[in-house]
């Protein structure tokens, strides 16, 4: 049955031939201009489609490429957007008349979404929504790619949406065989978090539900909002996986800081946001990069026994001031090492601070989030196998 908040059906455009190439918009003769894909994802209700019904139907200045994975019959969007005046149903494609586009595509792949680009021109901004039920770590692998792969998209972020009456619930709920169950996940890996209808809690209540999903990931920005309205920017240019946003990185790290202990509440769970800090600096990159590789490939804590329960990191970011043997390459201090992990996939890459670091600090923070991270064991590999003075909030 289709959701009663569609209230109003878009006007449509013909759709053309599929052959025909639009030209692509904002791009300067000679300018390669990358176009971003930021995730939108959200345990089943909550709200991802009335948001993307709105960014579709909204008068903006932006070209935006929606692309559903779970596009088809009991697709809402599909239903609220498709009747046309002879109720039929378009393609491949909606082309609505705010220059969005509706796509339906059940590979999200990186040459799929290419392949349509190729088909419909260059967009602004693409928004990829994913099932509810769906894990966003591999959908977010597959866009997150290396610059000298020359692809025409890049991941920009990850948006998550939840149902502030009963996130609760489903973050509580024990799967057979699931370590963590897909709203913690959703949670774990957002960049940002929209709180959706606020009108169904108390304001006690809802200030609550911040604190037990801080303590889950301490570093996402949030919004509380209902019916899905937030302003659009706040999906798009997130820049969270750029190398050269560190100093947003250097400010996400302080959020923990200010969530630390006091609010140590749980709510059944034992997914939490971790983070390191030191000062001194690092011997080698390879000390620090064989760290990071058994925790995410061997899913343990370097220097503990393999009998221990799997360590499980579902996101990982830093900021790495050079270690001894990249302090030569990287020249100015204040230059720093960029470090992003999404599951088992991390790329460390050298990135820039803003003026206002100052030029002798040699802080380090690495932000873990995940399951079974326990900080004393943690700690105690950090002093016996990086030999780095530290302290773990």
């Amino acid at each position: 049955m289709m959701s009663t908040e569609f209230e109003d059906i878009p006007e449509l455009i013909p759709v053309t031939n599929s052959t025909e190439v639009t030209t692509p918009i904002e791009e300067k003769e000679g300018e390669h201009k990358k176009i971003p894909v930021t995730i939108v994802t959200g345990f089943l209700g909550s709200g991802k489609t009335t948001l993307l019904n709105y960014i579709l139907t909204e008068k903006h200045d932006k070209k935006i490429a929606v692309i559903l994975n779970e596009f088809g019959e009991s697709s809402d969007i599909e239903k609220s957007l498709s009747v046309n005046q002879d109720g039929t149903l378009y393609e491949e494609w909606l082309e609505l008349r705010n220059g969005c586009l509706c796509c339906s595509t059940k590979d999200v792949g990186v040459k799929a979404i290419e392949n349509l680009m190729e088909k419909k021109g260059k967009f602004d901004y693409i928004l990829l929504e994913t099932s509810g039920l769906a894990d966003p770590g591999p959908i977010a692998s597959m866009f997150w790619l290396d610059e000298g792969l020359g692809s025409e998209i890049y991941l920009d972020g990850i948006v998550t949406l939840v149902d502030a009456k009963h996130i609760r619930e489903y973050m509580t709920e024990k799967k057979k065989d699931v370590m963590i169950n897909e709203a913690l996940k959703q949670i774990a890996i957002a960049d940002r978090i929209v709180i959706n209808k606020k009108d169904l809690l108390t304001e006690e209540e809802i200030n609550q539900l911040e604190q037990d999903l801080s303590s889950i990931n301490s570093v996402a920005d949030m919004l509380v909002t209902e019916r899905s309205r937030i302003p659009l920017d706040y999906v798009l240019n997130i820049n969270a996986y750029d190398v050269n946003n560190a100093d947003a990185l250097l400010k996400q790290t302080e959020k923990i800081e200010e969530h630390g202990s006091s609010h140590a509440h749980q709510i059944g769970h034992d997914v939490q946001t971790v983070c390191i800090q030191f000062d001194e600096q690092l011997e080698s990159s390879e000390e620090f990069e064989n760290w990071i590789q058994e925790l995410l490939w061997e899913k343990r804590i370097l220097g503990t026994s393999n009998n221990e329960e799997p360590v499980i990191v579902l996101r990982l970011k830093g900021i790495l001031y050079p270690p001894k043997n990249k302090m030569e390459e990287s020249g100015k201090q204040k230059k720093r090492m960029v470090v992003q992990g999404v599951q088992d996939l991390y790329d460390i890459q050298e990135g820039f601070t803003g003026d206002d670091i100052n030029e002798d600090d040699t802080s380090s923070k690495i932000v873990l989030i995940g399951k079974n991270l326990d900080k004393e064991k943690i700690s105690k590999s950090f002093t016996n196998l990086l030999r780095v003075k530290h302290r773990i909030i």
